[in-house]
């Protein structure tokens, strides 16, 4: 049941700026904001005006003027939450935020819980959840992929994929339970070669976006990259130049860095996330020894991953570095790079370059991080190496964990359909496994749900939205 108090907020982000909105909602949303708006016309009243309209006055308290401003009117159902709306949009000062949020609460509103609002939009039909979710996917968004993602995702792009693989199988399903309550009379509604078409097409449908997940959790983190290596060979030094700060300490010590060190960068609107890993070398310390296995977990997890290497260093530790992590790594992306290009040393580049046969999967760059000389020929390949190009198309990409769980019980429910088809199994385990995809397609939208689900969406989102 849709909770029929109107709610209140302030939907702009804290603090002081030029101008901040705040948000009524319900079936008072209009008259609430009658009993403290002033309008310069004399006898002006909200509740006679039309929808979506802009209105100049005053708000006061009594005789109390407390702001100027301009109200927004909505009315239901034409309005984001589809319940009459009114925002208020006050100067910026913290003062009379507070001061209005007060007087609303005095006037009969209370304040609105975390993602009420979408919450409402979402009860009322104006959304389905992951629509609504999508919601709060684009106002975290931090770069140009994870942006156009949550936008196509907010638009209802999955959805609709969703929408129309449910009603596939409920045309189906109907069919098919029909033939159960005529089961005496030995007949077949549904015909099993098209349900079994149907059901193949649904099972590469449910991979494929179960597939994207991959990509989609790439777009919405960042790409994740590891730098690896043994130590000071400049792993630090180089995530200090890429981020353009002192984020790593950088010491001639060896072992300074004993745990992961994380960040993320936007590179050109695509987000990379960077772990500066333990150096990895033989040591008796219990401590650097928990740091460097946690650097061969940072390998797998990781999209790309730099392996930092000393210039200076003899070519044959260099070449047992690089085989060892060749070792552990498996469709990763990996660059060599020879660190400290500007000290020469034992090893020159010809040298280096004669030195590897790289795979296709491979690259190799001389850089001198602690000079910044050759970064952008690194961040060129990084950019090049990112696999972001599936996200450029129209195809739906999935980024959200519900999605993905869901979507992979969903599959493994279509497959079993398609053996019992195949196996010519009887039409009531059919029905059973038909539904139970069903069930998990519509967690996706929210056409099933719980109080549970729903509470544990919403709480992430922030008070206005």
């Amino acid at each position: 049941m849709i909770d029929q108090a109107t709610i209140c907020a302030i939907a702009t982000s804290p603090g002081v700026g030029a101008i901040a909105t705040i948000r009524l909602s319900g079936e008072e949303a209009i008259e609430i904001a009658d009993n403290v708006f002033c309008s310069p016309v004399k006898n002006k009243k909200l509740v006679d005006q039309k929808a979506n309209t802009l209105h100049v006055g005053t708000i006061c308290e009594e005789a109390e003027i407390i702001d100027e401003v301009v109200v927004s009117l909505f009315r239901a159902p034409h309005s984001f939450t589809g319940e009459d709306v009114i925002e208020i949009t006050c100067h910026g000062s913290a003062y009379i935020q507070q001061r209005l949020l007060e007087l609303l609460l005095k006037t009969g509103a209370r304040m609105a819980r975390p993602g009420e609002f979408t919450q409402r939009a979402f009860l009322n039909g104006k959304m389905d959840l992951s629509q609504a979710e999508a919601v709060a996917d684009l106002i975290a968004s931090s770069n140009a992929a994870n942006h156009k993602m949550a936008l196509k995702q907010m638009r209802g792009g999955f959805s609709s994929e969703i929408k129309k693989l449910r009603d596939q199988l409920l045309h189906f399903i109907a069919m098919v339970e029909l033939e159960l309550d005529f089961s005496e009379e030995d007949v077949e509604f549904a015909d099993r070669k098209q349900l079994i078409d149907l059901t193949e097409k649904i099972e590469k449908l449910l991979n494929k976006l179960a597939s994207s997940f991959k990509l989609g959790n790439v777009l919405k983190n960042g790409v994740p990259v590891a730098i690896v290596g043994e130590t000071n060979v400049g792993k630090s030094t180089l995530l200090n130049a890429i981020l353009n700060e002192e984020k790593a300490i950088v010491s001639d010590i060896h072992g300074t860095t004993r745990d992961v060190i994380e960040d993320v960068v936007n590179i050109d609107g695509t987000a990379f996330r960077f772990f500066d890993t333990a150096g990895i070398r033989e040591t008796i310390d219990h401590i650097e020894t928990l740091g460097i296995e946690r650097s061969y977990n940072k390998l797998e997890q990781a999209e790309i991953v730099l392996l930092v290497t000393d210039l200076s260093n003899p070519i044959d530790l260099i070449r047992q570095r690089v085989e060892l992590i060749r070792e552990r790594i498996q469709d990763q992306k990996l660059i060599i790079v020879g660190n400290k290009a500007d000290l020469g040393g034992n090893v020159k580049i010809k040298e280096m370059l004669d030195a590897f046969i790289l795979s296709e999967n491979e690259d190799l760059v001389f850089i001198s991080a602690k000079q910044r000389q050759n970064l952008e020929a690194l961040i060129e390949l990084l950019k090049e190496n990112a696999n972001l190009q599936q996200a450029e198309g129209t195809d739906v990409i999935v980024s959200n964990i519900r999605h993905y769980e869901a979507l992979t019980n969903a599959h493994q429910a279509v497959v079993r359909v398609i053996d019992g088809l195949h196996n010519g199994i009887s039409g009531d385990f059919l029905a059973q496994d038909i539904r139970e995809c069903l069930h998990y397609l519509g967690e996706i939208t929210g056409e099933i749900s719980n109080d549970e689900v729903l509470g544990h969406i919403f709480k992430n989102f922030c008070i206005g939205k």
